[in-house]
C-alpha cells in the first residue's frame, strides 16, 4: 500500500474516531464517558513508562511521582482562589499559590514542563546507575515525592489533598492527548533519536562504540517520559477532581507497568491496546465483588477480589502471550488489509 493511502487511512480513521468520541460525550453516562476518559489517560501513562523501559531499555519506576507533579501543579492552576481557600482551611495556603490561575491548557503544559525539570534533576544522578539499582532509585523517588508532598501542607495541603478541582477533563482532552503523544512518539521513534534509544536498548557498549552519547540519550529519554506522565497526572487530576498523595504510591506504577508489559515491551501499539483493555477489564471485574446468586450456588461479595481475578488473568496472559500482545510489532495498514494488496500495488 502506498505512502499516501496510508497517511488518507490514518486521518480518516482519527476523524472518525473523534465523530464517535463527540456522540459518546453527548449520549453515553457519565459512568461510561468517565472509562473512556481513563483509557485515554492510561494509554498516555503506559506510553510514558514503555518510551523508558520498552524503548530505551531503563528499568524505571517512577511513573507515579511524575504524576503526582504533574497533578498537583494542574490543580493548583486551574483551582480558582474560594476554592483553595476553603481547602487550605488548617495551615493557609501560599500566598503566591492562593493568586496564581491559568487556562486549563496553560496548565496541562506547565504540569509537563514541571514534571521534566523535576525529571531532568532526578535522572541527572540516578541514570548512572543500571538495571536493579536504577529501579531501585526511581522507586525510592517516587516514595519520597509521596513524603514530601505531605509534609509542604502550605503548597499541596498535606496528607489532607486537594478537593473541589475543576473536572475540565473531557473526552476531547483526553483522547486528543493521546492522539498527539501517540503520533510524537511514532514520530520521535522514527528519527534518529528513536534509533539511539533503541541502540542503547540492544546493547549499550555497541551503541557506544557507534558514537551514540549514552548519558545524555538516557537523560533525553527519561525527560520525556517525565513530561508525558506529568500530562497524564494532570489529566487524571482534572477527571476526578480530588487528589492526595497517597494515591501516587508504588502501587499506581505497577499498574501501569503491567500494561506495558501486557501490551508489549516496545510497542506502542500494545501499549493503546492494553491500556484499554485493562481499563475496561477492572471496571468489569467490580461485579465480582458483589453479591452474586448463580442459581446453585450464592457467593458473598469480597472486598478486593477483582485483584485476584485480575492477577490470574495476568498470569494466564505472562505463561501463554510472554512478549505480551503485540511484542514489539506495531499496526500497520499493511497488516490490515494483507501483505498480498502491497505487493499486488507495488507491481
Amino acid at each position: 500500500m502506498k505512502s499516501t493511502a496510508k497517511i488518507l487511512l490514518s486521518i480518516a480513521a482519527i476523524l472518525l474516531f473523534f465523530v464517535f468520541l463527540y456522540w459518546a460525550q453527548k449520549n453515553l453516562d457519565p459512568y461510561k464517558v468517565r472509562i473512556l476518559n481513563l483509557c485515554a489517560i492510561n494509554i498516555i501513562l503506559t506510553l510514558s513508562l514503555n518510551l523508558t523501559n520498552g524503548f530505551t531499555g531503563l528499568f524505571s519506576l517512577g511513573t507515579a511521582g511524575f504524576m503526582a507533579v504533574g497533578a498537583y501543579v494542574s490543580a493548583l492552576l486551574t483551582m480558582p482562589y474560594d476554592i483553595k481557600t476553603m481547602n487550605f482551611f488548617m495551615v493557609p495556603i501560599n500566598p503566591v499559590l492562593a493568586e496564581l490561575h491559568a487556562p486549563f491548557i496553560a496548565a496541562l503544559i506547565l504540569a509537563g514542563i514541571v514534571s521534566t525539570v523535576v525529571g531532568f534533576l532526578i535522572g541527572a544522578p540516578v541514570l548512572k546507575l543500571k538495571g536493579d539499582y536504577l529501579a531501585i532509585a526511581t522507586l525510592g523517588f517516587g516514595e519520597i515525592i509521596s513524603v514530601v508532598f505531605t509534609n509542604t501542607q502550605t503548597i499541596t495541603n498535606g496528607a489532607l489533598g486537594l478537593k473541589g478541582i475543576p473536572q475540565y477533563t473531557i473526552l476531547y482532552w483526553s483522547w486528543g492527548t493521546a492522539v498527539i503523544v501517540i503520533i510524537g512518539l511514532m514520530m520521535l521513534l522514527n528519527s534518529s533519536y528513536g534509533r539511539a534509544f533503541k541502540a542503547i536498548r540492544e546493547d549499550e557498549t555497541a551503541a557506544q562504540a557507534m558514537g551514540i552519547n549514552l548519558f545524555y540519550h538516557k537523560l533525553l529519554s527519561f525527560s520525556i517520559s517525565a513530561f508525558i506522565a506529568g500530562i497524564g497526572g494532570a489529566l487524571l487530576g482534572n477527571l476526578i477532581s480530588t487528589i492526595d498523595p497517597t494515591m501516587f504510591r508504588f502501587s499506581l506504577t505497577y499498574q501501569i507497568l503491567l500494561m506495558v508489559v501486557l501490551g508489549g515491551m516496545g510497542s506502542i501499539t500494545g501499549s493503546v491496546i492494553s491500556a484499554s483493555i485493562m481499563t475496561v477489564i477492572m471496571e468489569l471485574l467490580r461485579a465480582v465483588e458483589s453479591p452474586m446468586n448463580l442459581g446453585f450456588i450464592s457467593l458473598p461479595g469480597i472486598p478486593g477480589m477483582r485483584m485476584v481475578v485480575f492477577s490470574a488473568l495476568l498470569i494466564a496472559v505472562a505463561l501463554f502471550m510472554r512478549r505480551g500482545i503485540m511484542g514489539e510489532k506495531e499496526f500497520s495498514w499493511d497488516m490490515l488489509f494483507g501483505k498480498g494488496a502491497g505487493r499486488r500495488e507495488s507491481a
